[in-house]
């Protein structure tokens, strides 16, 4: 994802209204946002005036709070929209997502995708992308962000997804011309994940703003996220947890490297360690690990105690407080929970004292389709009356 653009002096007030009618857990009156924001009622209603005619904020059913004229509830503009892709090993996925955080429209294709050549495959997401936008007639859709499972540049270049066997791609410039003018902003899979964590909605905080987060459906993706935003680094290749050594001398690794935690709590690696055919599924190696069978039994033990190993690394370097298991790990999650966090408590440095939090993601239908869509609309809460408004 790209940085939030920064609004001109003249739209911060606007900024801060928009901010404060999203993450109010009610909706809120024009009155109440000028308490928020702490300006003048007569200004607040002015600014809200305006976020309502550009679609941003709807007004709702007035409401009376006792004397004095009824108070009009704002809510968070259904009629904007951003477009969700995502392309994983497995799918492709399109998403129409409104301000609101609903999901207006989805298509999906079950594909195997390992090897495939980029240029069909994202072909294949834009008429996915075009069947998608068809089933939300009327709602503005201001941008697009496609999820990747990969390391993706700050410039939109993926520079690596090993599972795909794509390299140094410039995703962007390949989709514009299949997009037109919502040409995606390319991200990777576990940061647009991540962000449907520390976010219920688009501007809309969530109960962890830090967090580490692990995804996916074949490898592991990873993602931290610190007061709210994932952690890119400077070339936007932060958070690959699935590539932290967990044993040197542990098997080969697609990224060249040996002992990746990949290589142990990755969902084929935890197929054959249960003595199941790699592409067997991590509900299948669950299912047996709960019936008692010891290979499948070992699997899942070998894999927590790998995630323990790096996770402890991660928690001991950047002081993150809760760990979420996503992707294929959340369907082990109660099995992998007590080895995972004795391994924890024995490896943090801070554990006698504040051990890390290990939760299980909810289960959120494509979350990196869901967080490519929230980024768009983050950027246009930064820039409410911007150039983020074209029509559709």
């Amino acid at each position: 994802m790209t940085d939030r653009p920064v609004p001109a002096a003249g739209t911060r007030s606007l900024v801060r209204v928009l901010r404060a009618a999203l993450a109010a857990p009610s909706p809120p009156s024009r009155a109440d946002l000028a308490t928020a924001v702490g300006t003048t009622r007569a200004t607040a209603s002015r600014l809200a005036d305006e976020l309502v005619a550009a679609g941003l904020l709807d007004e709702t059913t007035p409401t009376s709070r006792g004397r004095g004229r009824p108070g009009t509830p704002l809510l968070p503009g259904a009629g904007v929209a951003a477009l969700g892709l995502q392309v994983d090993v497995d799918r492709l996925v399109a998403l129409v997502v409104d301000l609101r955080g609903a999901v207006r429209a989805q298509e999906v294709l079950e594909a195997d995708l390992r090897g495939s050549r980029p240029r069909p495959t994202l072909l294949r997401l834009s008429r996915l992308a075009t069947r998608a936008l068809r089933q939300a007639p009327g709602v503005r859709v201001v941008g697009a962000g496609l999820a990747l499972p990969g390391i993706v540049g700050a410039d939109g270049v993926l520079l690596r997804s090993p599972n795909l066997g794509w390299t140094d791609l410039p995703v962007r410039d390949l989709v514009a011309p299949l997009t037109g003018p919502l040409a995606p902003v390319p991200g990777n899979e576990a940061d647009l994940a991540a962000a449907t964590l520390s976010s219920l909605a688009p501007g809309r905080p969530g109960r962890h703003r830090d967090l580490v987060y692990l995804s996916g459906s074949t490898g592991i993706g990873g993602s931290v996220v610190l007061d709210g935003r994932p952690v890119r680094g400077r070339h936007g290749w932060a958070g690959e947890v699935g590539h932290v050594t967990v044993d040197p001398s542990g098997p080969d690794c697609p990224c060249g490297s040996t002992g990746c935690l990949e290589q142990y709590a990755g969902a084929r690696a935890l197929a054959r360690a249960a003595g199941l055919d790699e592409h067997a599924g991590t509900a299948v190696v669950a299912a047996r690990a709960r019936a008692g069978d010891p290979e499948a039994d070992a699997a899942v033990e070998r894999a927590a105690h790998g995630l323990g190993v790096a996770l402890a690394a991660v928690v001991n370097l950047l002081d993150v407080p809760v760990v979420v298991l996503g992707g294929h790990l959340r369907e082990l999650g109660e099995l992998l929970r007590p080895t995972l966090e004795a391994t924890l408590a024995r490896r943090v440095l801070s554990a006698a004292w504040s051990p890390p939090l290990v939760e299980v993601a909810p289960d959120t239908p494509h979350p990196a389709a869901l967080g490519a869509a929230y980024g768009v609309l983050d950027r246009l809460v930064a820039d409410p009356l911007g150039a983020a408004l074209p029509g559709r």
